[in-house]
């Protein structure tokens, strides 16, 4: 028996948010240095958050 690659297609929103100028800026800049996207950079932040809260 063999281990067969099976994707999955995680399930995902598309959602519009406005944000400020400056931070746009400033998570573009941050973006490009890690070498991701602005998109995948803010699901990180996020995600980071998330994780970081206290109840």
């Amino acid at each position: 028996m063999t281990n067969e690659f099976k994707p999955v297609k995680q399930e995902k929103s598309v959602i519009s948010i406005r944000i400020d100028n400056n931070i746009l800026k400033l998570i573009d800049e941050k973006s490009l240095n890690a070498d991701i996207s602005r998109n995948e950079f803010i699901i990180q932040c996020i995600e980071y958050a998330i994780n970081n809260m206290s109840k």
